[in-house]
């Protein structure tokens, strides 16, 4: 199954190293290839560099690539994450 969705960075300080780190934590337990998109440039999203090479601010959006047999509840979680601002929120 592969799923797509765009989200919006809320959090202040944007896709940084906390919420790099957070992302990389959520997908290792699960199976699923996940990709972040943003300004034209596609990066695996297991991996803290390629996230934070993607220079993401604040109100930034991003479209996430989920392709696996657990694609769903990797969608899910990821967005959960984005919605909740990484647990950044004051």
């Amino acid at each position: 199954m592969k799923l797509t969705r765009k989200v919006k960075i809320k959090n202040s300080l944007g896709l940084h190293t906390r919420p790099a780190a957070t992302i990389v934590k959520i997908l290792q337990p699960l199976k699923s290839s996940v990709f972040f998109t943003h300004k034209q440039e596609t990066v695996n999203a297991r991996s803290i560099m390629s996230l934070l090479m993607l220079a993401a601010s604040r109100n930034t959006q991003i479209e996430i690539i989920v392709e696996g047999e657990d694609a769903e509840i990797t969608m899910n979680q990821l967005v959960i994450a984005f919605e909740q601002e990484f647990g950044e929120k004051a």
